[in-house]
């Protein structure tokens, strides 16, 4: 009977290791996905506010 009991004691410390695991897997996962979108964010922004080469981008030349 003690040999069961150490089993399941081994099993549920296993059980919480694979928790922890998983959820610093997660919180790094997120972490990188909220870095990515920052990034994207950033170049968006700078993409947006530069101001059109010469000769393009102003308008359209329905005439062309």
């Amino acid at each position: 009977m003690l040999r069961m009991s150490v089993d399941l004691t081994t099993q549920a410390v296993a059980l919480q290791q694979v928790k922890a695991q998983t959820t610093a897997q997660y919180t790094i996962l997120k972490k990188q996905n909220e870095m990515e979108k920052m990034a994207i964010d950033m170049v968006s922004a700078v993409a947006k506010s530069a101001p059109a080469p010469a000769g393009q981008g102003t308008r359209v030349d329905k005439y062309a």
